[in-house]
């Protein structure tokens, strides 16, 4: 009998073969021996998807190239690949699985581990009717976790459906993107707009969501307002009030006629303490994190992005210091609340003054067993850093671990408390009310104090007041402008792809949503925002999100199509899809869906673009915006053809007719023998044949030398002579 251990990736299975008695290392696999084991077990890996779906022109030759009649795709079977450069790792993982009596499935813990592995099994041939399979589910990499989690293996085939519906999702969306990338990019290369255009079942509802942001901020018309305000003057003090209840006023003359109505005058006059209320309050710590409200909130302290907070998480995880980083839970079970109370003080330890943490029975707002259902909140693990160890992580990384060390330290903290004071003060027959809030215990705010900061600074504490007293009133009447909407940073664009496109900005407000799916899933949303960066459809300035103008030009040509800028629809469709991880639902029903919703594109876009007379007039002026760019871009006419022009690609100068009927395919190099050629050399070689005399270029030895360059029949060559 022989045992299969698979691991996602290298790291994965080393973190396993450390946690074991003895190993030896083998070509793409360990031997391993351990009393948690049965005898003859190894553990291999893959490279994350070892095998991914095939491309459309695998399937035909045909769809190489990109035409109208060619849609749809649909393939029927879908087939997969394994890439080149992981091939070899493949035959290894398929040799050792066929061999195996029992399969421990030990990818990540999550719907796309289950892919990663199911996909392998598959593709490897393998009878799996005739293998056990097994299924380690882990919240850390720690020894401990892992010996634990290979004591309590779970049944393999209980984590087949999110197999399923992780598959059923890597299918809807190779259908969308492929099939809608190419009729858009078509269609808007037939209407003059050139370049490649991507469309997606979760980024472009996300990138629309940040064009209707910026347009709202763009077409944003300043309203003028005017508030009543006062400043209340006593012998103790004197603070500001505002009108109780809160009203604004458009024009001048609405608010004289309240004035008047109300007996209030511009300027000094008699009030009175109407009223007094003093109520000692308190503020719960906050919650746990998942990842998005890690990503969130890392992003409004530190800028950082979606990705890279992801990327950091997932080091502290292999380095064993966070738990499993892509949850979207917020809760932990009594397990983990149990190992924090016995590590509490080595905790402690590596927080500068921190506050005594007497809180040690759990609270239902943290420690929830029923809301823990894959994985619980983002917390330490029992293995405690030095303060060595932390200073050699990475910035990011330290701030990371940080934040999450000291927010659940914090629901061991008492309550923040304060006391707080509301102040009616009548001025004729108008109430204006002030509030202030002195703390009395900073519980668990003072974890936070030094490094984060809290809203203290905000707070204002009031003089002393009775009711009936006499005092001073200055009224003043400030006229206001309304403001724009604020622009998306990853923080709340993140937030705002977990609750479908309703933006609110922290994960307090977010638990009040009741059933709200979001689009895409806590592992991929960074990947999609890094992905629409990369496209260059969105772009980040002063850790603002805007939306390029080539994405301008992709949300104004899909939208006429709700179901592709929808938020809304897609968390349906990612409630869909969980259905189908619940088996209350089959994949190919979604597919079939995806489908139907492919062919309406096809039968809908191309007459949008043909009869739409504003989306004609975008185009117009995109196709403007793009010979005015490429004008500016040219460097000069190409010597080979002629007639074509030469521009810069990403390593290369080429000739603007490389796609005509008959193509040209003169190019010259960015660098030569170590030299990256300017602009102004290459101006100089396809105007007058040769450049001015060049310094820093090196030898194939290394040795620098100068030089002209010549071009002669399309050819270049040194020129030393001169």
């Amino acid at each position: 009998m022989s045992t299969v251990i698979l691991a996602e990736k290298p790291s994965q299975a080393l973190a396993y073969v450390e946690a074991f008695q003895s190993n030896s290392k083998k070509d793409g696999y360990y031997e391993v021996s351990d009393p948690v084991l049965p005898a003859a077990t190894v553990v291999t890996f893959g490279f994350g998807h070892l095998v991914e779906l095939a491309a459309p022109a695998q399937y035909d030759s045909r769809y190489e190239k990109w035409e109208l009649a060619d849609l749809p795709i649909f393939p029927n079977p879908y087939q997969f690949n394994v890439a080149k450069d992981k091939q070899k790792q493949f035959k290894i993982v398929q040799r050792l699985i066929k061999a195996a009596d029992t399969i421990i499935v030990a990818t990540d813990s999550d719907r796309e581990g289950e892919n990663i592995a199911w996909s392998i099994m598959v593709k490897a041939g393998l009878n799996l009717k005739a293998k056990s399979i097994k299924r380690l589910w882990i919240n850390s990499l720690e020894p401990q976790a892992i010996l634990k989690g290979f004591r309590q293996l779970k049944d393999g085939w209980a984590y087949y459906p999110f197999y399923q519906e992780a598959q059923t999702r890597q299918i809807s969306d190779w259908l969308v993107g492929m099939n809608a990338s190419r009729l858009y990019g078509l269609l808007l290369r037939q209407n003059g707009v050139n370049g490649k255009y991507s469309i997606g079942r979760v980024q472009t509802p996300t990138l629309y969501m940040v064009y209707e942001r910026d347009l709202a901020i763009q077409n944003f018309k300043p309203v003028p307002y005017f508030e009543l305000q006062a400043q209340i003057m006593t012998p103790n003090g004197v603070f500001e009030a505002r009108l109780d209840p809160y009203q604004r006023f458009k024009e001048p003359a609405e608010l004289t006629a309240f004035q008047q109505a109300k007996q209030v005058v511009t300027g000094k006059q008699d009030a009175v303490i109407k009223d007094v209320q003093q109520q000692a309050k308190q503020s719960a710590s906050p919650r746990l994190f998942s990842l998005s409200s890690l990503q969130s909130t890392i992003n409004k302290r530190y800028h950082a992005s979606a990705s890279k907070t992801l990327a950091a998480v997932q080091k502290l995880y292999e380095a064993k210091l966070l738990t499993y980083p892509r949850t979207d839970c917020n809760y932990i079970t009594q397990g983990e609340f149990e190992y924090l109370v016995t590590k509490l003080p080595e905790f402690k330890s590596l927080v500068l003054n921190c506050p005594e943490l007497p809180q040690l029975t759990p609270q239902s707002r943290h420690v929830n067993d029923k809301r823990v259902q894959e994985h619980h909140a983002i917390i330490m693990t029992e293995q405690v850093p030095t303060a060595a160890k932390l200073k050699q992580l990475s910035v990011l990384e330290q701030q990371v671990y940080d934040l999450v060390l000291r927010t659940t330290l914090a629901m061991f903290a008492a309550p923040y408390e304060y006391d707080e004071t509301t102040i009616i003060s009548s001025v004729g027959q108008a109430d204006f009310k002030a509030t202030g809030k002195v703390p009395t215990q900073q519980g668990w705010q003072a974890l936070f104090t030094t490094r984060i900061g809290t809203d203290d600074s905000k707070a204002k504490t009031l003089p002393a007041v009775t009711i009936g007293q006499p005092v001073q009133a200055e009224i003043t009447t400030p006229q206001k402008k309304t403001t724009p909407p604020a622009p998306f940073t990853e923080g709340t664009l993140i937030t705002a792809m977990k609750t479908a496109g309703k933006t609110l900005d922290d994960e307090q407000a977010q638990t009040t949503l009741k059933a709200v799916e979001g689009i895409g899933t806590e592992a991929t949303r960074a990947n999609i925002l890094e992905g629409l960066k990369q496209r260059g459809y969105l772009v980040i300035k002063k850790n603002q999100v805007h939306v390029s103008e080539v994405g301008v030009t992709l949300c104004q040509a899909v939208a006429l199509e709700p179901l592709l800028t929808s938020p809304e629809m897609t968390a349906q469709w990612e409630m869909a899809l969980k259905e189908i991880g619940q088996q209350q639902r089959e994949p190919a029903s979604f597919i079939a869906q995806i489908q139907k919703f492919v062919q309406k594109l096809l039968a809908e876009v191309p007459t949008q673009f043909n009869t739409d007379v504003t989306l004609k007039q975008q185009l117009q002026q995109h196709q403007q915006v793009q010979e005015q760019a490429k004008k500016a871009a040219t460097l000069g006419r190409c010597p080979a053809c002629r007639t074509g022009e030469i521009i810069a690609h990403d390593k290369f100068y080429g000739c603007t007719n490389y796609r005509a009927k008959t193509p040209c395919k003169f190019t010259l190099p960015k660098k030569v023998a170590s030299k990256t050629l300017g602009v102004t050399a290459i101006k100089d070689l396809i105007t007058v044949g040769e450049t001015k005399n060049l310094k820093g270029f090196k030898s194939k030895k290394g040795n620098p030398f100068a030089a002209r360059i010549k071009l002669t029949d399309g050819k270049l060559s040194f020129d030393f002579d001169k």
